[in-house]
């Protein structure tokens, strides 16, 4: 593959987004592919830092108020050129914004597809730089460069966020790794520890850039805590400022290697102020190292840190919790071992090999999608057949499509004894296509029907279905779970989670832990697992809960990983939960819907010909007509009033009711042609 990486900042520069890059061309030159870096020029450059690949370095001048950036003013029919030279397969935008804009507009004519990846909040930083007017007009073009993009990557919860807040719809997550083995505790350096608090100080440091947007002046919170060594390892246009304001403080300069690496393991308690960080890499680094970190609770570090197990978060801008904070963990050495362990803990397997073979498969996606959108009939992505996606895009719910998403694994699966699990979802509720009045049939029913046309000859596959309507992650952990190992489960499919992230104290990574354990306990005897990530509608009201469903899912992902259960990333398939897949009550899927979750799961597995099998249950389950959309006055009388009043009852829609399918039973197959299926067919498919 050939790719063209445009950066606004690139070497000699060194910071966040000049980190991330150098690690993708690294990467890239492993697996084989070409890549070609254009960025601005800002002095010479250390090739061998760049993988081997090729370089155009563009003119640029500095930005007054901040020099280290520079901006280029070459145009897009110049990089066009460029892209076409190279004949680029792909356009890698890499935190786009001034050249950024270019490049989508560069990508477009020369017929690439462009993946732009979120990693600068730049309107946020009108207001520290002291143009707080310019914000609005900084947002509109952020949002509009990233609408345009091919596909944008998002490092984080509260990332997919923002930008889903600014109507991005082609919106993946794509995380940092970290090299966990530079970043260690075995890097901690006991010398460095004596120079640097010669009288056995708690040592509290800070790693970044030394400017506005970072709020390092807010560490003045912590002037005159006793027994702390406040250390500062960076550079900036602050810099000067900043040692004005901590006197007290060691400023190191920029480190970089194994220097960085000696003093992010040197430090008890990692601090990092900013509020305005899509991920904050430091944070993750000083985790790797086995220091816990304090960090605001906004942005990129709400996925990192987990609270009171790695580290603490506080409320932004309070920077007396920031203090008490910092404090609780100086005082306490004990407390800051077991953080410690933790942290290390929590970010094993984030390598970049990982994240850098996913980006390769966004990259792959990303292709697909152009195709897509360039040519309105369904077209081949990614190994499946897909269509031009977008929210609210129209499409007769018979349209019996395969959605862009994760290749399936090599290995197809061939449980014999499938149980599934969780709420209404899974339960089918709204499914109502070749059911009798009061059933309903549902995704999970579907692939058990996939699965059986798929099994050999002779291997007949049972399957039970337990769940229920209203049923929260505890309720399937502590009842449904060991209720499938008791029936003898060789598969289990698990999609719970919406009820409980939709509740007012939701603890989104706390939920996910639960549930993860619960799934390595399953898998430990053998069992397979299928997780599928909760989703929401497109919807307005929805938005309040999108980054809790976010970082539910991400905690999700890396379970997934960890016990070797296949995953489902329904966010990672818009098309899925486009408008047109949901029922009239607007929280549950439509009849297509579910047979779209049913096809997708049936790739996770590896079902051979799934696209095809597919196309068979369309023709023998037909919907019953195009998707209902009720009124908001009707939907607030029939649904949503109804669901308030059995809330404040303290009751809930599957009070008293039990599973529709309690126990393993034989897939019945549909009948042959001409015959009317049995009422045990019917509810089995």
């Amino acid at each position: 593959m050939k790719v063209v990486l445009l950066a606004e900042s690139f070497l000699p520069h060194m910071n966040g987004v000049t980190h991330s890059l150098l690690q993708v061309l690294r990467h890239l030159e492993r697996r084989g592919h070409e890549a070609l870096v254009v960025a601005p020029r800002s002095g010479p450059v250390d090739r061998s830092l760049a993988g081997g690949a090729r370089t155009i370095l563009l003119p640029s001048v500095p930005l007054p108020s901040y020099p280290e950036v520079r901006v280029t003013l070459t145009g897009a029919a110049r990089l066009a050129a460029i892209v076409r030279e190279h004949r680029a397969d792909v356009v890698h935008l890499a935190s786009p914004f001034v050249l950024g804009w270019r490049g989508v507009l560069a990508a477009e004519a020369a017929g690439a597809p462009s993946v732009a990846v979120y990693q600068t909040d730049v309107p946020a930083y009108a207001e520290r730089y002291g143009v707080p007017a310019a914000e609005p007009a900084l947002t509109r073009h952020l949002a509009r460069l990233h609408r345009r993009a091919t596909l944008t990557l998002a490092p984080s919860s509260s990332a997919i966020e923002r930008l889903d807040s600014l109507g991005v719809e082609r919106l993946r997550l794509w995380r940092r790794g970290v090299d966990t083995d530079r970043f260690a505790p075995s890097r901690r350096d006991e010398a460095w520890r004596r120079r640097v608090a010669p009288g056995g100080e708690t040592i509290v440091g800070y790693v970044g850039r030394l400017a506005a947007e970072k709020q390092v002046d807010d560490l003045a919170a912590l002037a005159g805590m006793p027994g702390v060594r406040l250390v500062i390892v960076g550079d900036g246009p602050a810099r000067a400022a900043l040692e004005r304001r901590l006197p007290e403080a060691l400023f190191t300069g920029f480190l970089g290697g194994d220097e960085l690496a000696a003093a992010m393991a040197g430090f008890d308690l990692f601090v990092h102020p900013g509020e305005h960080e899509t991920f904050c890499q430091t944070v993750q680094e000083a985790l790797a190292s086995g220091v816990p970190v304090v960090a605001t609770g906004r942005g990129g570090p709400l996925d990192l840190v987990e609270q009171s197990r790695s580290g603490w978060l506080y409320r932004p801008g309070d920077l007396a919790e920031m203090r008490s904070r910092v404090q609780d963990l100086v005082g306490d050495a004990a407390k800051r071992r077991a953080f410690a362990l933790r942290a290390r803990e929590s970010v094993l397997g984030r390598g970049w090999d990982r994240l850098g073979d996913e980006l390769i498969g966004h990259y792959e996606d990303a292709a697909g999608l152009r195709r897509a959108m360039r040519d309105p009939r369904p077209a081949r992505v990614g190994g499946a057949v897909g269509e031009r996606v977008g929210r609210g895009a129209s499409r007769r719910p018979d349209a019996s499509v395969a959605p862009i998403g994760p290749r399936p694994p090599a290995a197809p699966l061939r449980p014999r004894r499938y149980v599934a699990v969780g709420d209404s979802l899974t339960e089918g509720l709204c499914d109502t296509s070749r059911t009798a009045d009061g059933e309903y049939r549902g995704w999970a029913d579907r692939l058990a029907m996939l699965l059986a046309l798929a099994a050999s000859q002779g291997e007949p596959i049972e399957y039970a279905n337990l769940a229920v309507r209203s049923r929260r992650v505890r309720d399937v952990v502590d009842v449904q779970l060991p209720r499938a190992l008791e029936l003898g489960a060789d598969f289990v499919s698990v999609l719970v989670g919406g009820n409980d992230l939709v509740g007012r104290r939701a603890r989104p990574e706390h939920l996910a832990r639960e549930l993860g354990d619960a799934v390595g306990r399953v898998r430990a005897t053998g069992c397979e697992v299928l997780l599928v990530t909760p989703f929401l509608p497109a919807r307005r009201e929805a938005r309040p809960f999108v980054a809790r469903f976010a970082r539910f899912n991400a905690v999700l992902g890396g379970i997934a990983a960890t016990h070797g259960a296949r995953l489902v990333e329904v966010a990672a398939e818009p098309e899925l939960t486009g408008l047109d897949r949901w029922a009239e009550d607007r929280v549950h899927l439509n009849s297509a819907g579910h047979r779209g979750l049913a096809y997708a799961a049936a790739r996770a597995l590896g079902i051979p010909d799934a696209d095809a099998l597919g196309a068979l249950e369309v023709a023998l389950h037909d919907d019953a007509g195009d998707p209902v959309e009720l009124g908001d006055l009707a939907w607030l009388r029939r649904h949503a009033v109804p669901w308030a009043l059995r809330r404040m009852r303290g009751r809930a829609a599957g009070d008293g009711l039990v599973a529709k399918r309690g126990t393993l039973e034989p897939v019945a197959l549909p009948a042959p042609a001409g015959r009317r299926p049995s009422a045990s067919s019917r509810r089995a498919g």
